[in-house]
């Protein structure tokens, strides 16, 4: 029996979800130039889908105003960028920036508070139309996730790659937002496609040229190599993740034990990971860094309230409860102090949650200036034993009544519908 000749794939227009002619470089209907075309395109089936610049894109779709300006979600003098818009980013605004400075690179910059609550009801949108497509969904954060297709061709009456453009597609017109996808034979390679070509990318790395595409690329472009170890490979002159293909196994584990075994694989594209559903969130926390240093209960309770309405917004957003409460404070002089407490049942109640925080900050209060306050939920179950009734304190039951009123207008009208007198007017001190 003689070699299977390499099959022709017909070029797929992402626009109009159409097909064009062989070798097209532009879809023969619609005109687009976002044809999606690769030798292996219809038989890979693990893909990475990332959001673009979520937070500033769900901000954009809410506010038209906003399209063609600058954005920067964050927030304060001392506070950090959580995400900038590609605009943004244009003049140099990244992720993690500390604010004075994206402020500084781009003035004009319309700065937004985040509003977690909101993202991640997006972000539970978008999950329901990925798990549209497969079951084995392993989620990365609220915006991003891995996705195994194998054996739903039947199902989509389509290949993998078709079945996600589409997808695709559906997201930018049902949800208002744009994705990126990575698609490829391993986690690794996937996710580092789905960077290749935002926003609304489509990037594909097959087998036959893996390797070869992964030569050229720094070492830092590996999953697992920060800053530590990307320092410690250019002092031994290993810049490019070509250079480690060219080293022996024995070298590299010698060099640097288990992480040396990973490079070895993942620098020649081998990555054996499952796409695993099971992968469980640990905790769910929120924090805000002040403008100024804050060390009195007045100052304190407001923010602390707002966050944990924030956590608890995103708990019920994924039907989570939890156990253990755990406060966090930063002094002016960056120490850090952690404070936990149990509670003897699993909780997504706001109310809960602040109620447990406040025990524990008011413990701390004692002439101490904080530059920041967060609070966080962890021993995480789903929410089906949560906040059963409370036969000690008889008026939870009311207090939850209510908290759930209230969740239920700021789902109709937004999250700043309705505030509580521990959050009205709290913008003026915090992040």
């Amino acid at each position: 029996m003689g070699a299977t000749a390499p099959l022709s794939f017909r070029p797929f227009c992402r626009d109009c979800l159409g097909f064009s002619t062989d070798n097209a470089t532009r879809c023969a209907t619609c005109g687009s130039p976002r044809l999606l075309a690769h030798a292996e395109r219809d038989a890979l089936s693990i893909a990475h889908i990332d959001c673009d610049a979520f937070y500033a894109a769900v901000e954009k779709r809410d506010n038209p105003e906003l399209r063609d300006k600058p954005v920067i979600i964050g927030g304060g003098k001392r506070g950090v960028v959580s995400t900038a818009c590609y605009i943004a980013r244009i003049h140099g605004v990244k992720s993690a920036m500390p604010m004075f400075k994206a402020l500084a690179a781009c003035p004009q910059a319309v700065v937004i508070k985040p509003d977690m609550a909101k993202y991640a009801r997006v972000g539970r949108d978008v999950r329901a139309l990925m798990l549209d497509l497969t079951p084995l969904v392993e989620p990365v954060s609220i915006d991003e996730a891995f996705l195994d297709l194998t054996g739903t061709q039947l199902l989509h009456q389509a290949s993998p790659a078709i079945a996600l453009a589409r997808m695709a597609k559906r997201i930018e017109t049902e949800i208002g937002i744009s994705v990126s996808v990575g698609l490829s034979y391993c986690k690794f390679l996937a996710k580092l496609a789905s960077d290749l070509d935002k926003p609304r990318g489509f990037s594909i790395i097959g087998r036959a040229e893996s390797v070869a595409r992964l030569a050229p690329m720094p070492v830092r472009k590996i999953w697992g190599v920060g800053p530590a170890l990307d320092a410690a490979l250019e002092k031994d002159g290993i810049r490019t993740i070509g250079q480690l293909q060219e080293m022996d196994l024995s070298s590299l584990m010698r060099r640097h034990g288990a992480m040396g075994q990973r490079l070895y694989h993942l620098a020649r594209g081998e990555d054996d990971r499952k796409v695993a559903t099971g992968h469980d969130t640990k905790s769910v926390s929120a924090e805000t860094t002040f403008n100024d240093d804050l060390g009195t209960r007045d100052d304190l309770v407001p923010p602390l309230r707002a966050l944990a309405e924030e956590v608890s917004a995103r708990l019920k957003t994924q039907a989570l409860s939890g156990r253990t409460v755990t406060l966090k404070l930063k002094t002016r002089d960056f120490k850090s102090r952690t404070r936990a407490l149990s509670l003897a049942d699993p909780t997504q109640l706001a109310d809960r949650i602040f109620r447990a925080g406040l025990a524990l900050l008011e413990r701390e209060i004692d002439g101490t200036l904080f530059r920041l306050v967060g609070i966080g939920v962890s021993d995480l179950e789903d929410d089906a034993r949560a906040d059963p009734a409370d036969l000690v304190d008889i008026t939870a039951a009311k207090r939850a009544k209510a908290e759930l009123a209230v969740d239920a207008l700021r789902g109709k009208f937004g999250g700043k519908a309705v505030e509580t007198g521990y959050t009205f007017g709290r913008g003026k001190r915090g992040q």
